[in-house]
């Protein structure tokens, strides 16, 4: 080692028993926070791609989606979806709902059709 890199590393040096060098600490910071921000944009990513995908499907029904998150929270699109591409009507299911059981009934019987044909869900979170 040269003399110049051994007064740089001793000047980069702690007196921490743990053998750490100064710094490391917020390396892990900001590698943790490139980590979680590059998630996030893979995240947003698959949703977009799936969004787009959704909606090129739904456009034989006349239906959209625009935010994930909400708008297939009372089933409906889900199960127009679902029959669009499956080319099958699904079981009666509520077509205006207004409570949150009536909602939670639509995407059982989404859920439940899938169920029934044998497709299998694999990577289905919350988020």
């Amino acid at each position: 080692m040269s003399a110049v890199a051994a007064v740089a590393a001793a000047a980069t040096a702690t007196d921490d028993p743990d053998g750490y060098e100064a710094g490391s600490q917020e390396d892990d910071m900001g590698a943790a926070e490139r980590d979680l921000a590059e998630d996030a944009r893979w995240k947003l990513i698959q949703q977009n791609t799936f969004t787009r995908w959704a909606n090129e499907h739904l456009k034989t029904a006349g239906k959209a989606i625009g935010n994930l998150e909400t708008d297939l929270g009372d089933g409906l699109r889900l199960i127009a979806l679902i029959e669009v591409l499956s080319g099958k009507r699904l079981p009666k299911h509520n077509k205006r709902p207004t409570f949150r059981s009536q909602k939670l009934e639509n995407v059982s019987v989404a859920l439940k059709f899938l169920d029934d044909e044998n497709i299998k869900l694999v990577n289905i979170g919350k988020h």
